[in-house]
């Protein structure tokens, strides 16, 4: 017979439901999400089934609240990062480097988001696109009056930057060849700035 979990002491709703959802990502992560279980999230919290569901309806419910949250997370540090400084370089080195810290510093998230055995279904896949789009419209935003580009096209350069930047740390995450993390970003940098260099002048 397995040995039972010591039961959570009691928690504020707040705190209670951010301890679930730090449980939650690790099986998720570890498992994927039609290996994890209700029951094993619970175990793990300490808690009772009847209290986990209390705070998320089903396993769905658990696992949306997650991807919201840290998709939520990721883009506010992407716009902290494009608002950090009013040199464009400056700021698209700030923005790589967020997607590096976030691959490097929370590799569960990383692999909810990005490795997701769920990204076929239309649910996920739609809020991953309105991260994407979102993410890209502010870059657009500064990037379009700078460079006189219609609306539609800066949005789209944009959103071509930030799958540069997040194809390139996750590739430097997967592939310990690439070495040093200060030299992928910046192979990575080098190239998303020639591109965007030769957009306009001004971005120079």
């Amino acid at each position: 017979m397995s040995e039972q979990r010591p039961r959570s002491p009691r928690m504020p709703r707040a705190q209670r439901r951010a301890q679930l959802l730090a449980v939650a990502l690790e099986a998720f992560s570890l498992h994927g999400y039609h290996k994890a279980s209700m029951d094993d999230i619970a175990e793990a919290a300490g808690v009772s089934k009847p209290v986990l569901y209390q705070h998320f309806p089903g396993k769905r419910e658990l696992y949306l609240a997650l991807v919201d949250d840290n998709l939520e997370g990721l883009a506010a540090r992407l716009i902290e990062a494009l608002r950090s400084s009013p040199v464009n370089r400056t700021r698209v080195e700030s923005m790589l480097s967020v997607y590096f810290d976030f691959v490097a510093d929370q590799p569960q998230a990383y692999r909810l988001i990005f490795e997701s055995d769920l990204l076929a279904d239309p649910e996920i896949r739609t809020r991953f696109e309105n991260f994407h789009v979102g993410v890209a419209e502010a870059i657009g935003s500064v990037l379009g009056p700078n460079a006189g580009l219609s609306q539609g096209h800066a949005v789209m350069l944009s959103r071509s930057l930030t799958a540069m930047a997040e194809a390139g740390a996750s590739y430097w995450a997967h592939h310990a060849e690439v070495g040093d993390r200060a030299e992928a970003e910046r192979q990575v940098f080098r190239l998303a700035w020639g591109g965007i260099s030769i957009i306009d002048e001004d971005w120079t």
